[in-house]
Order: C-alpha cells, then sequence, then structure tokens
C-alpha cells in the first residue's frame, strides 16, 4: 500500500504543472471504463461532463476525471486528456467512432500568483494532455499538478491522497485538491482537524491541542466568492451501481467535514467523485456500502490534511506559505 489513490486496482494518476504560470492539472486515468457518480456541495462550482454521472443517465462508464486550476479555463485540460485517450483509441462506442468520456472539474488559483497572461488560448488543454501521458502509479504530492496554485485561508494547499483497506478486503483511495475557503488547521495552526483520522504521522502527528482554543471554532474564510474549492477523487475497487456510486459519494463528504472548517461554503465549488473499478464483488449491497463509506470518509480526510502538509510555498512575492514554512522547523 502506497497510501495513495492508485492503490486502488485499475487506475493511474499523472500531473503536469507551469510553475511560471503557478498552475497545473491532474488526470486520473481508468484502465478500463469505471462507474462514476458525483455529488456536489460547494456554492461555486465549475465542471464539466458532470450530468452523464446521474444514476438516471444513458452512459456508464468514464475513462478518466480530469482536475484542474485556471478556474473556467482549466475546463480546458479535460480537451487535452481526451486526446490523449482518443490516441490510446479509448472511448464510448458509437458505431466506428469513439468519444471519450471525461468529466472533470476547476479550482480557482488565478490569484495565487505566477503569469497569467498566456495570450489567445489559456494553457490548460496542453496541461491535460501532459498529465494523462504521465499517468503512473506513483505520483506527487502537495504543490503539484490541480494543486499548484492552490491556497486555504491560511496556508499553501496542494494535492493530498490517502487510502485504506476494509475488513472483506475492499480498497478505498482518495485524491484531493485543497483549496477551500475555510482553514485546514484548527485555530492558526499547526493542528489539523483531521487529527483524529492520521494514520501513521502522515500529516505530523500532531493531535489537537489541549487546551483546545474556543476562538478555533470561528469561521476563517478568504472572503472572496468564487475563488475556492476542494476538489476529491474517492476510488474503490468493489464493484458498484452508479446508485451506489452516488451514495458513496454523498457519504464520502462527511470526509471534507471532518477536515475543512467551515465546508462547503458559498464561496467554495466542492465536489466529490466517486468512482468502481470493480474488481471485486461488493458482498451486502447495505452493509458492505455502509462500511465503505465510513471507510471512504475518513480516507477523505487523510487526503485533505496530507495535501496542505505536503505543499510547498510557491516562489512568488507574497506568496502564502506552506505548513512546512510555517511549522515544520
Amino acid at each position: 500500500m502506497r497510501n495513495l489513490i492508485t492503490d486502488v486496482p485499475g487506475l493511474k494518476v499523472g500531473h503536469a504543472q507551469d510553475m511560471r504560470l503557478g498552475s497545473g492539472a491532474t488526470a486520473i486515468v481508468f484502465d478500463e471504463p469505471a462507474i462514476g457518480s458525483i455529488d456536489l456541495r460547494g456554492g461555486g462550482p465549475g465542471t464539466r461532463e458532470t450530468a452523464l454521472l446521474d444514476p438516471a443517465q444513458t452512459v456508464q462508464g468514464i475513462d478518466a476525471i480530469a482536475l484542474s486550476g485556471g478556474s473556467a479555463f482549466g475546463l480546458d485540460a479535460a480537451s487535452g486528456v481526451q486526446a490523449w485517450l482518443k490516441e490510446q483509441g479509448r472511448g464510448f462506442a458509437v458505431r466506428s467512432a469513439r468519444v471519450p468520456i471525461v468529466p472533470a472539474a476547476i479550482l480557482f488559483d488565478l490569484l495565487s500568483g505566477g503569469d497569467k497572461d498566456w495570450g489567445r488560448f489559456p494553457p490548460y488543454r496542453e496541461l491535460g494532455y501532459a498529465a494523462a501521458a504521465a499517468a503512473g502509479l506513483d505520483f506527487a504530492l502537495g504543490s503539484a499538478g490541480a494543486g499548484t496554485g492552490a491556497t486555504t485561508v491560511n496556508c499553501k494547499g496542494g494535492i493530498g491522497s490517502a487510502s485504506a483497506q476494509s475488513p472483506d478486503g475492499a480498497i478505498v483511495g482518495a485524491l484531493a485538491a485543497v483549496n477551500a475557503a475555510g482553514s485546514v488547521l484548527v485555530d492558526t495552526g499547526p493542528w489539523f482537524w483531521a487529527a483524529p483520522f492520521e494514520q501513521n504521522r502522515e500529516f505530523g502527528g500532531r493531535s489537537y491541542p489541549q487546551p483546545f482554543p474556543p476562538r478555533a471554532l470561528a469561521a476563517q474564510t478568504k472572503g472572496t466568492a468564487r475563488t475556492s474549492t476542494t476538489l476529491v477523487v474517492l476510488a474503490t475497487d468493489a464493484a458498484l451501481t452508479k446508485a451506489q456510486a452516488k451514495r458513496l459519494a454523498v457519504m464520502a463528504q462527511s470526509g471534507l467535514s471532518r477536515a475543512v472548517y467551515p465546508v462547503h461554503t458559498p464561496l467554495d465549488g466542492d465536489v466529490m467523485f466517486a468512482v468502481s473499478t470493480a474488481r471485486r464483488p461488493l458482498g451486502d449491497p447495505l452493509l458492505a456500502l455502509t462500511e465503505l463509506g465510513t471507510l471512504a470518509a475518513n480516507v477523505v480526510a487523510r487526503a485533505i490534511a496530507r495535501g496542505v502538509f505536503e505543499a510547498a510555498t510557491l516562489p512568488f512575492p507574497g506568496a502564502l506559505k506552506s505548513w512546512k514554512d510555517q511549522f515544520g522547523r
């Protein structure tokens, strides 16, 4: 187990970023079309091809998911991922035509530093292509891919991932691009809200402060509309229907509540994808799914904390400092 989403058999992850731009893209590529659904809770989302994830829609399998910085400009990343998949002969078959199915979501990093004067066409299509081409079992955490320019209210954000195995052997993994309006830290840190769910000191082993500071319960936010989002892809090898994947996404949203405070605000575009690579039977459709969703929420909370813990301060004047620069010493 790598403690990464790629512990789930049947998927790979790739990043591409441009440090001069201060942004990037991440591709989650499935070996075979995967069953997926979505639960959207933030007040300012930016998505593409997510309507087909509704259990009532015709298309069952998706070929990849694209996450990107760049706000609405970043939705072009999905076109780059599609282009790479098309070169591999992947896609939904319509007689002789094939259309790769790539749902996508974006986060706002346009004010985090870097040169965003890209001319007529934004660079995210090429970043999406490069991310898909780079997909593998190992990938960077922190200030990489879609998390390159991510921030929270008081600490640099980034890409985090975590995984776990249920008692019956099912694997659950999460990848989070953490760009929340709120705080992943209790008070001003260094403690993480997700501390009770931490495994093997994966984000510093700081636990909760004693005594707990009452001021930590006051809402801290960036305070600017539509500039924040936490994007999560939750994957499992347990075989699920689209309706079950939807329920898993709903349950996994609790992980955001355990890791970010406040969460699901009008300022955020929080999105939870839930995907099954269907490598093993689920077991009891009610009890096993309940167990899986409980584990998924914990894994999501851990992935979010790791995204902040592993981030690095960007090399721009006035850039928000990372957790390690603030507390790592």
